[in-house]
């Protein structure tokens, strides 16, 4: 089992075609110089790396951490994207000409993610048009889309849900990036902020999500990713399923789950990312400010 500072220090070679110096590697993981010395002598004799490169027995020693599949939460009305969700669901309103659901496929492509699922509710059928251009992609349909919360659409893939990407399915993405190909821990992408009157998370002492509410000072804003490995994602489907059955469980969101009904058991670490990387479109006059199209 790798620790910690070797997987960080494997997985920037992994990304990289060329031999990296040791201080591209600080450069890229923040370690110091002297801690990078000493890991990649390591894993030089262990035949991990050789010349400031990853081996294939490196790139087995990641496998156990590779993302598996990505699950696509996009059964919902999109009430506050009125009036262009009347016809069209959320995840498939486009801007700039590109679906917003697109950005998120082609970055789960770019990491080698294939095993894609898109739990899909209103307006079902328009999915289908997405197997022109993702033939691989497969759907799960949400019985309760119209009763229930977001947990229906995790309900319903909760199997599915491990070694796994969960996605809501209407963020824009412009940094593909966000999405990696390796993760040593559950996790979820956040933003900081030091206010926000949005859905944030704040972190104990080792970045692990400690509290999810709404609005707060210095915390991170909740971007809607989160990767479950494998031991939390066979707990979750137990988990969700006894959530999702009790008394208002339809009216909760999927990830309370993790931060509120079950919080504590989960260590779910929070990886930063930027304004500038992702954005959830919420009204129509924010589609507006973004694509001038719509500004009629």
């Amino acid at each position: 089992m790798l620790k910690r500072k070797e997987f960080d220090i494997l997985v920037s070679l992994s990304e990289e075609t060329e031999a990296m110096t040791q201080r591209q590697i600080e450069k890229k993981t923040g370690y110091s110089l002297g801690t990078i010395n000493r890991i990649m002598k390591n894993l030089m004799e262990e035949g991990l790396i050789s010349d400031g490169r990853i081996t294939e027995k490196g790139l087995e020693a990641l496998e156990p951490h590779r993302v598996k599949r990505a699950v696509f939460i996009a059964a919902g009305f999109g009430s506050r994207l009125v009036p262009i969700t009347f016809n069209t669901p959320k995840p498939l309103v486009r801007v700039h000409g590109k679906r917003i659901i697109d950005t998120l496929i082609d970055a789960c492509l770019e990491a080698g993610i294939e095993d894609i699922w898109i739990v899909r509710g209103y307006l079902a059928e328009q999915f289908d048009q997405l197997l022109y251009k993702y033939p691989m992609i497969r759907f799960l349909e949400n019985p309760s889309y119209n009763e229930a919360n977001n947990i229906g659409s995790a309900m319903v893939a909760r199997e599915l849900i491990r070694n796994a990407y969960v996605f809501e399915a209407d963020l824009l993405v412009s940094n593909p990036k966000i999405i990696r190909k390796y993760h040593y821990h559950s996790d979820v992408l956040g933003i900081w902020k030091e206010r926000t009157d949005d859905w944030c998370l704040t972190v104990d002492k080792d970045g692990n999500v400690d509290e999810e509410k709404v609005g707060g000072l210095n915390c991170y804003q909740m971007v809607g990713i989160y990767y479950l490995n494998e031991e939390d994602g066979i707990r979750f489907a137990d988990h969700i399923k006894e959530a999702f059955e009790a008394p208002g469980g339809k009216e909760r969101y999927w990830e309370t789950v993790l931060n509120q009904v079950y919080r504590g058991e989960y260590k779910i670490e929070v990886l930063p990312c930027k304004d500038e990387d992702i954005v959830e479109i919420d009204t129509f006059r924010e589609l507006k400010a973004i694509d001038k199209t719509y500004d009629v």
